[in-house]
């Protein structure tokens, strides 16, 4: 089966010289949901910024379900990879919920009711349906968080980048936040700090540290190995034990 990420040797030189990624291999399928972890400066941002075409490969490859990541395909590339900032407002800059779920389809020619039913799933699948004619500046972190999807998700994308997803959010909304991760039909990569909701979200992690892929396998496994936690500075909250907490719920 072909990936529908499929990252192949990638390298990243910047224009100061700092190379930031040496090699990067990394497939993720239809359906999964993976955690990408490390510590500051690892090279997760720069990563996923080869993803959609944002930064260009120095070496190596990036494909979408086989379509290579270059500058002719970018606009394709783009409506299927979807990255949901860590910042909603970066996302959020329409008079209304309506505006700014509709702006990317409507960017691809969606019209009429066609972008009506786009936009109206796309926020009934985050729960924020009732709130389409709100000023997004109106709303809480968590819901402006949950309309930041909602626009990624109106451009039907295959695959759902997520950076630093549970970030600032009280514990209700993380768990909102998470609820509505588990029911969506997309693949999921998620860039996060807060292994506690890898664990929870993604059966699968990736642990990238000092620009190369040091570990990938089960979550479970990534956070309970205390050397290699140790050696690239992850560090699990006070307490918590990943051997003891239940698996996750299923899709």
């Amino acid at each position: 089966m072909t990936p529908v990420l499929d990252v192949r040797g990638l390298a990243h030189v910047y224009p100061d010289g700092h190379q930031a990624l040496y090699g990067v291999d990394l497939h993720v399928h239809r359906g999964e949901r993976v955690a990408l972890l490390g510590p500051n400066g690892a090279g997760k941002t720069t990563l996923v910024l080869h993803l959609n075409g944002i930064l260009t490969a120095s070496a190596g490859s990036v494909a979408v379900s086989g379509l290579p990541v270059t500058k002719a395909n970018l606009q394709e590339v783009r409506r299927r990879v979807g990255v949901v900032f860590q910042d909603p407002d970066d996302q959020l800059f329409m008079p209304t919920v309506r505006d700014d779920v509709a702006f990317g389809p409507r960017n691809l020619g969606v019209k009429g009711e066609a972008l009506d039913r786009r936009v109206h799933e796309a926020l009934e699948k985050v729960g924020m349906a009732e709130h389409v004619d709100r000023p997004p500046h109106h709303l809480s972190f968590g819901q402006r968080r949950r309309v930041a999807v909602a626009t990624v998700l109106a451009m039907e994308p295959e695959v759902l980048v997520l950076d630093e997803p549970s970030s600032n959010l009280d514990p209700a909304s993380r768990r909102e936040l998470a609820e509505i991760l588990r029911s969506l039909d997309v693949t999921v990569l998620m860039v996060t700090h807060d292994l506690p909701y890898a664990l929870e979200l993604c059966p699968r992690s990736v642990v990238l540290s000092d620009g190369v892929v040091v570990a990938d396998g089960a979550t479970r496994d990534v956070l309970s190995d205390d050397a290699l936690m140790r050696s690239h500075r992850l560090e699990l909250p006070y307490g918590f034990d990943p051997r003891t907490v239940p698996a996750p719920p299923g899709r």
